[in-house]
Protein backbone atom coordinates (compact mmCIF):
# COMPACT_ATOMS: atom_id res chain seq x y z
CA UNK A 1 0.00 0.00 0.00
CA UNK A 2 3.03 2.41 0.90
CA UNK A 3 4.64 1.35 -2.13
CA UNK A 4 1.52 2.61 -4.30
CA UNK A 5 1.15 5.81 -2.58
CA UNK A 6 4.65 6.54 -3.31
CA UNK A 7 4.26 5.48 -6.82
CA UNK A 8 1.41 7.68 -7.61
CA UNK A 9 3.02 10.90 -5.64
CA UNK A 10 5.99 10.35 -7.70
CA UNK A 11 3.72 9.98 -11.05
CA UNK A 12 2.11 13.58 -9.99
CA UNK A 13 4.85 15.11 -9.40
CA UNK A 14 6.16 14.55 -12.77
CA UNK A 15 2.98 15.36 -13.81
CA UNK A 16 3.46 18.90 -11.84
CA UNK A 17 6.66 19.10 -13.49
CA UNK A 18 5.58 18.81 -17.08
CA UNK A 19 3.06 21.41 -16.44
CA UNK A 20 5.23 24.00 -14.91
CA UNK A 21 7.51 23.38 -17.88
CA UNK A 22 4.61 24.13 -20.22
CA UNK A 23 3.57 26.71 -18.33
CA UNK A 24 6.82 28.53 -18.93
CA UNK A 25 6.81 27.33 -22.83
CA UNK A 26 2.99 28.62 -23.46
CA UNK A 27 3.95 32.06 -21.20
CA UNK A 28 6.64 32.88 -23.83
CA UNK A 29 4.67 31.77 -26.61
CA UNK A 30 2.10 34.01 -25.85
CA UNK A 31 3.98 37.07 -24.74
CA UNK A 32 5.77 36.65 -27.46
CA UNK A 33 2.26 37.06 -29.85
CA UNK A 34 1.11 39.74 -27.64
CA UNK A 35 4.54 41.57 -28.28
CA UNK A 36 4.42 41.42 -31.86
CA UNK A 37 0.63 42.08 -32.04
CA UNK A 38 0.97 44.86 -30.14
CA UNK A 39 3.82 46.45 -31.53
CA UNK A 40 2.33 46.38 -35.19
CA UNK A 41 -1.22 47.57 -34.37
CA UNK A 42 0.70 50.98 -33.79
CA UNK A 43 0.64 51.78 -29.94
CA UNK A 44 4.42 51.43 -30.24
CA UNK A 45 7.05 49.20 -29.61
CA UNK A 46 8.65 50.56 -25.99
CA UNK A 47 4.91 50.05 -24.48
CA UNK A 48 4.21 46.97 -26.14
CA UNK A 49 7.75 45.72 -24.89
CA UNK A 50 7.41 46.48 -21.20
CA UNK A 51 4.09 44.67 -21.25
CA UNK A 52 5.96 41.89 -22.95
CA UNK A 53 8.70 42.03 -20.41
CA UNK A 54 6.02 41.81 -17.85
CA UNK A 55 3.91 39.37 -19.16
CA UNK A 56 6.98 36.89 -19.92
CA UNK A 57 7.91 37.24 -16.32
CA UNK A 58 4.84 35.98 -14.67
CA UNK A 59 4.17 32.64 -17.16
CA UNK A 60 7.90 32.53 -15.77
CA UNK A 61 6.93 33.00 -12.02
CA UNK A 62 4.28 30.93 -12.39
CA UNK A 63 6.04 27.85 -13.88
CA UNK A 64 8.76 28.26 -11.39
CA UNK A 65 5.74 27.90 -8.33
CA UNK A 66 4.87 24.31 -10.11
CA UNK A 67 8.13 23.16 -10.28
CA UNK A 68 8.99 23.99 -6.75
CA UNK A 69 5.79 22.04 -5.85
CA UNK A 70 6.59 19.21 -7.43
CA UNK A 71 9.85 18.83 -6.23
CA UNK A 72 8.57 19.34 -2.62
CA UNK A 73 6.27 16.24 -3.57
CA UNK A 74 9.28 14.07 -4.93
CA UNK A 75 11.35 14.83 -2.00
CA UNK A 76 8.85 14.11 0.63
CA UNK A 77 8.38 10.71 -1.14
CA UNK A 78 11.78 9.67 -1.83
CA UNK A 79 13.50 8.51 0.89
CA UNK A 80 14.61 10.96 3.26
CA UNK A 81 18.64 11.68 3.66
CA UNK A 82 20.34 14.60 4.65
CA UNK A 83 21.55 14.79 0.81
CA UNK A 84 18.14 14.77 -0.37
CA UNK A 85 16.66 17.77 2.16
CA UNK A 86 19.54 19.65 1.30
CA UNK A 87 19.29 19.14 -2.53
CA UNK A 88 15.41 19.92 -1.74
CA UNK A 89 16.42 23.72 0.45
CA UNK A 90 19.03 24.09 -2.12
CA UNK A 91 16.27 24.07 -5.24
CA UNK A 92 14.14 25.17 -3.13
CA UNK A 93 16.16 28.30 -1.76
CA UNK A 94 17.10 29.16 -5.62
CA UNK A 95 14.27 29.23 -7.40
CA UNK A 96 12.70 31.02 -4.30
CA UNK A 97 15.17 33.65 -4.87
CA UNK A 98 14.38 34.00 -8.70
CA UNK A 99 10.60 34.11 -8.07
CA UNK A 100 11.36 36.90 -5.97
CA UNK A 101 13.47 38.98 -8.36
CA UNK A 102 10.89 38.27 -11.09
CA UNK A 103 7.43 39.81 -9.12
CA UNK A 104 10.03 42.40 -7.86
CA UNK A 105 10.93 43.07 -11.76
CA UNK A 106 7.31 42.80 -12.44
CA UNK A 107 6.03 45.48 -10.08
CA UNK A 108 8.54 47.90 -9.94
CA UNK A 109 9.01 47.28 -5.78
CA UNK A 110 9.77 45.26 -3.01
CA UNK A 111 6.45 43.35 -2.45
CA UNK A 112 6.56 44.89 0.99
CA UNK A 113 6.02 47.80 -0.50
CA UNK A 114 3.42 47.33 -2.80
CA UNK A 115 0.51 48.57 -1.10
CA UNK A 116 1.80 52.32 -0.65
CA UNK A 117 2.61 51.79 -4.09
CA UNK A 118 -1.20 50.71 -5.21
CA UNK A 119 -2.13 53.37 -3.12
CA UNK A 120 -0.35 55.87 -4.31
CA UNK A 121 -1.84 54.94 -8.14
CA UNK A 122 -5.21 55.19 -6.77
CA UNK A 123 -4.37 58.62 -5.65
CA UNK A 124 -3.11 59.68 -8.57
CA UNK A 125 -5.85 58.41 -11.29
CA UNK A 126 -8.59 60.38 -8.51
CA UNK A 127 -6.92 63.43 -9.80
Amino acid sequence: MTEQAHALAEMLARILELVGAAVIIGGIVLAGAVYVRSGLAGGGWRPAYEKFRSDLGRGILLGLELLVGADIIATITAPLTFESVGLLAGIVLIRTFLSFSLETEIEGCWPWQRAAKEAAERQDTKR
